[in-house]
């Protein structure tokens, strides 16, 4: 059976080559990076052009701005945490509605455990931010703001470097979690005003596992895991020399195809769109499609439960998503079409087909060939589609 990956967006397969880099550092080169001798000198040596390699991809100024995570939670985690202890006289953030729970999850913890208020900016139906709420919420008490710089359901955009420099007319720190964005547009940290960054290894042909926090040079940071020396001081534990060293080769790579990734991944994602969209009626793509990554479609097909759309394309050997894959077990809608105010009746039924530089045609021929026959099967068998109010036929929301 042909097997198609559209999933990229939740994991992306280890390159090959990120392997054979990291593949010496757990038998041959196994020292410590920390230890006085040849054996972890080497290791050290290995780390430093890793972290050259990462330092490159992101445009940062200095190497050393690079504080190694285990991935991209962790990270949001500490760029927010760090903030809420370093802001003196600061007790309040600002996100989006459409975070990843990454983000979400913890401000909701810290406003009901710790009383930090939280202002949660709403988008629009394209998923772009509501900028004058985000302006009005923005003040003397303001710790930090942190939105995506790109959304990971719908792709869609956000202009982070203008919001950085909103936070900072307000004296506030400024926080993205770049996951779903590095690696995939070009982004040139030296020549922003964000203060920190998340990324996240196995989102771009690394492993899973790592992740890098990016704080730039100046920026007080306070660590969440504290320890021995190891990443100056702001994160301890023995540092995760094959991760890091396989993040490091992804990066580079990650260069060498980002091109490619803007050019035929893109036209392949946009004829997958039009191809279904022909072929399936009362369906359309949700998210801005003039301004998102170059990868990413989110399908709403009318009247259908998304788990059951995917579990007859898993039978046709397609793999996509309902929404985030940290969010995939739940029966509600996504949070982010919800945001949206992309109506029930399409949210439920949303799919995001996420590609990688190792998709061709082939996968968009299969999958134009599988999914109208599953969509004709689930809505013969949808109580919602035989009642469905004709007048919706012509629906042809905003974000179409």
């Amino acid at each position: 059976m042909t097997s198609v990956y559209l999933d990229n967006n939740a994991t992306t397969r280890t390159d090959p080559a990120v392997v054979a880099a990291m593949l010496p550092y757990f038998t041959e080169q196994f020292g410590n990076a920390s230890s006085m001798h040849a054996f972890g000198a080497e290791v050290g040596t290995a780390l430093a052009k890793a972290r050259k390699q990462l330092q490159a991809l992101i445009g940062a100024e200095f190497d050393h701005e690079i504080v190694y995570t285990s991935g991209g939670t962790e990270s949001d985690n500490a760029a927010i945490l760090s903030a809420l202890e370093t802001q003196t006289g600061r007790d309040e953030i600002i996100t989006s509605a459409v975070e990843h729970p990454a983000i979400l999850t913890l401000v909701a913890h810290l406003e009901k455990s710790r009383g930090i208020k939280v202002h949660v900016i709403g988008v629009d139906a394209r998923g772009h931010l509501d900028m004058e709420a985000y302006r009005k919420a923005l003040g003397p008490k303001t710790a930090i703001v942190s939105i995506m710089w790109a959304n990971n359901e719908t792709g869609t955009i956000f202009p982070v470097e203008q919001l950085a420099e909103l936070a900072h007319e307000a004296g506030a720190l400024f926080h993205t979690d770049a996951v779903q964005a590095v690696g995939k547009i070009a982004i040139n940290l030296a020549e922003s005003e964000i203060d920190m960054l998340s990324l996240s290894g196995h989102k771009l042909h690394g492993p899973k596992g790592i992740g890098a926090l990016y704080v730039r040079k100046g920026t007080r940071f306070r660590p969440i895991i504290r320890g021995g020396h190891q990443e100056r001081g702001r994160r301890g534990g023995t540092e995760n020399a094959p991760g890091i060293i396989g993040l490091g080769a992804a990066a580079e790579l990650a260069m060498q195809h980002m091109e490619d990734e803007n050019t035929r991944v893109a036209a392949l994602r946009d004829r997958l769109e039009k191809g279904l969209l022909q072929r399936i009626g009362n369906s359309f793509v949700t998210g801005d499609p003039d301004n998102r990554l170059p990868n990413t479609a989110n399908i709403a097909f009318e009247y259908i439960e998304g788990e059951a759309i995917l579990l007859l394309m898993n039978r046709d050997g397609i793999a996509a998503s309902s929404g985030s894959a940290c969010t995939s077990g739940s029966l509600e809608p996504s949070h982010v079409l919800r945001a949206m105010n992309v109506p029930y009746t399409a949210a439920h039924g949303a799919i995001r087909f996420s590609f990688s530089r190792e998709n061709g045609d082939a996968d968009v021929d299969h999958v134009l060939d599988a999914m109208p026959p599953i969509i004709e099967r689930l809505r013969e068998m949808s109580p919602f589609w035989r009642e469905r109010d004709v007048r919706t036929e012509a629906f042809n929301p905003t974000y179409a």
